[in-house]
């Protein structure tokens, strides 16, 4: 893999960081699994292309895109906690008209950014490599998003927030109100995507009404893989595990398409994400059995040397 591809995949592995950071408050905090996140974040990228071509600031563009995340999220949520549809339909609804309402912004199915300026473009004209430089603007902002979420999450109301998702008859009995955390976490998340939206967009130039695609794959991948790699109870942890959990599925599979292992090819990249899954999945389960077994086999062998 040459350096301009390793930095071009840090790029995006960065860039779906976000994404994995709302698929772990939704999956992971709330309990709560939200598949509009594929709606969200063509959202993001449809929201802040079609300001940046009106002439929008690319900051003011992008914190627009963070609102349409959310408000995508809301009304997720309204369906699931107002309309009492179950979570999965709820979501698969809103994803499906997030579709049209994305043509609607867009006005048409793509937008290109080419010529365009960006979040980026300033750091661009440093005089320092963009290549360097690219990556490691997403990395401030990615980092940013992380330490808001560990902040959050570590105060009295991220408590009751992850207690929602824990135990939310108790969250009733102490006076809380579920529905309202529920309608919080979930516009937090699709926030996030909508923010990963964005920068997709301005990072490689276009937005496109299909580019959101698997992206719930995509996030559950980086959650799985990296809280698999990295275990660990304390919330800084999880949250630095599923950003690098993004990284690490990125490279893997740009490395399997760049090298041709097993005659992969670019039109298996869904066949890849599906196996790096399973194989997280399957993991911890496997290392769980092995343990279990050695166990089981140092206790027969301590019972026969002590009769």
């Amino acid at each position: 893999m040459s350096a301009f591809a390793f930095f071009g995949t840090l790029e995006i592995g960065l860039v779906y960081g976000l994404v994995a950071l709302g698929v772990y408050l939704t999956f992971r905090v709330l309990d709560f699994p939200d598949l509009s996140v594929d709606g969200s974040f063509p959202m993001g990228a449809a929201v802040a292309a079609t300001a940046i071509v009106s002439g929008v600031n690319p900051w003011i563009a992008t914190g627009m895109a963070i609102l349409a995340g959310g408000l995508t999220g809301l009304v997720t949520a309204f369906l699931a906690v107002r309309c009492g549809i179950l979570h999965l339909l709820a979501s698969i609804l809103t994803m499906i008209a997030a579709f049209s309402i994305n043509i609607r912004i867009m006005g048409r199915p793509n937008i290109a950014l080419l010529g365009e300026d960006t979040i980026l473009t300033p750091f661009e004209n440093m005089g320092v490599d963009p290549m360097y430089v690219r990556p490691l603007v997403v990395a401030v902002l990615v980092a940013l998003s992380a330490w808001f979420i560990v902040r959050l999450l570590a105060s009295d109301f991220g408590l009751a927030l992850r207690a929602t998702g824990v135990n939310s008859r108790m969250v009733k009995a102490q006076g809380g109100s579920t529905g309202f955390y529920t309608y919080f976490g979930l516009a937090l998340s699709n926030a996030f995507v909508g923010f990963s939206g964005a920068l997709f967009a301005q990072t490689n130039s276009f937005a496109d009404v299909t580019s959101g695609v698997g992206t719930i794959v995509v996030g559950l991948a980086a959650v799985i893989l990296g809280q698999t790699l990295i275990p660990g109870r304390k919330i800084w942890v999880a949250v630095v595990a599923v950003i690098l959990g993004s990284i690490l599925y990125r490279l893997a599979v740009a490395f399997a398409l760049s090298s041709g292992m097993f005659g992969m090819q670019a039109s298996d990249l869904n066949l890849i994400t599906a196996v790096l899954v399973a194989v997280a999945l399957i993991a911890p389960k496997m290392k769980g059995k092995l343990r279990a077994k050695k166990s089981q086999t140092q206790s027969l062998k301590t019972s026969k040397e002590v009769s």
